[in-house]
C-alpha cells in the first residue's frame, strides 16, 4: 500500500554562519589533497623556502661555513631586500605557484559547471560572494603558505639567528613589502586561476590553460625581445610582469628599463577582467539550449 505524505511544513529557524564560505573552501582543500601526485608537488613547492631559510641560518653562520668565505668577503647571502626580492621571482617558485594552481584549482570552477552544481550552491542560504571567497580560499591558503609564511620566516628567523633587530632597523619597511608581494601574487594567482577555471566545463582543458598561458606569455616575450630589442616587450610577459612589480616592492633595480607602473596596470586590468567574467559566469541558473 502507498500512501501519499505530501508536503511537511518545517518549524526549524536558519542557522546563520559567520563564515558561510568556509565549508567550500574546507571541501576544496580536501579534495586537493586526496589527488594522485598532488601531495609530492606540495611538498616539492616548499624546497625554495627550505633553501632560502638554510641561507639565513648560514648567513649568521658563516665561521662554520668556511669554504664560502674567501678574503674576508663573502661570497654568499647577503640578508637585505634582494635576497628577498630573489626568493619572490626565481624561476622554480614562480613555476611551482602555477602548477599548484594547476592541480588545486583547475576544477574548482570547471567541475561545477560541469556537473551543473550551481544551482545546488545558490540554493542554499550562501550568495555569489560566499561562492566566490570559498573557491578562492583554497587557492588563498596555497599561495600564503608559499608567499607569506616564508616571508616573515625569513625575517624572523634572522632576527633571532643574528640575536639583534639591525636587519628590520636597517630597512624597517621590510616586513611590509613582504605582506604586499604576496598579496599581488595571492590575488593575481588566484584570480588568473578562477577564471580561467570558470571558462569550460573540462578540468583538463582548464590545466593546459593554466600552464599553457602563463608559458606562452614568456615565449612570446622572448620571441619579440629577439625581434626588437625592446624592453618594453616584457609587458606580454605575466612573468616578467611581477617580476618587475617584485623589484619595486622591495626597492631592487628592475630586470627591465621599463617602469613598474606598466606592470602594475596588466596585472590589475587582468583581475579586473577576471572579476567581471566570474560575475558573469557564476550564476544560479543556467539556460539549457
Amino acid at each position: 500500500m502507498i500512501r501519499d505524505r505530501g508536503y511537511f511544513h518545517w518549524d526549524g529557524a536558519f542557522v546563520e554562519r559567520r563564515l558561510p564560505w568556509w565549508p567550500i573552501t574546507r571541501q576544496g582543500l580536501r579534495l586537493a589533497f586526496k589527488m594522485k601526485l598532488f601531495k609530492f608537488f606540495f611538498a616539492g613547492s616548499l624546497l625554495p623556502g627550505v633553501v632560502f631559510l638554510a641561507g639565513v641560518y648560514i648567513s649568521e653562520r658563516l665561521e662554520d661555513f668556511k669554504s664560502m668565505v674567501r678574503g674576508g668577503r663573502v661570497l654568499f647571502l647577503t640578508i637585505n631586500p634582494a635576497f628577498f626580492k630573489t626568493y619572490y621571482t626565481i624561476d622554480f617558485l614562480m613555476m611551482a605557484l602555477v602548477v599548484l594552481m594547476l592541480f588545486s584549482g583547475a576544477g574548482l570552477i570547471a567541475d561545477d559547471l560541469k556537473h551543473n552544481a550551481l544551482q545546488l550552491y545558490f540554493a542554499r542560504p550562501i550568495r555569489k560572494r560566499d561562492y566566490f571567497l570559498g573557491k578562492a580560499g583554497v587557492l588563498w591558503f596555497f599561495l600564503l603558505i608559499l608567499t607569506l609564511v616564508p616571508g616573515l620566516l625569513f625575517i624572523l628567523f634572522k632576527l633571532v639567528f643574528s640575536g639583534s633587530f639591525a636587519l628590520l632597523r636597517s630597512y624597517p619597511w621590510l616586513p611590509l613589502s613582504v605582506l604586499a608581494e604576496s598579496l599581488v601574487l595571492t590575488v593575481f594567482f588566484s584570480l588568473y586561476t578562477l577564471l580561467l577555471s570558470s571558462l569550460s566545463a573540462n578540468r583538463r582543458y582548464v590545466s593546459i590553460m593554466i600552464f599553457g598561458v602563463y608559458i606562452f606569455t614568456d615565449v612570446l616575450f622572448g620571441i619579440f625581445y629577439g625581434l626588437v630589442r625592446s624592453p618594453y616587450v616584457a609587458l606580454v610577459s605575466i612573468k616578467a610582469n611581477l617580476q618587475q612589480v617584485a623589484s619595486f616592492l622591495f626597492g631592487q633595480a628592475p630586470a627591465y628599463a621599463v617602469s613598474w607602473v606598466y606592470s602594475i596596470l596588466i596585472l590589475a586590468a587582468i583581475c579586473v577582467a577576471s572579476v567581471l567574467v566570474l560575475n558573469r559566469r557564476i550564476k544560479g541558473v543556467t539556460v539549457v539550449r
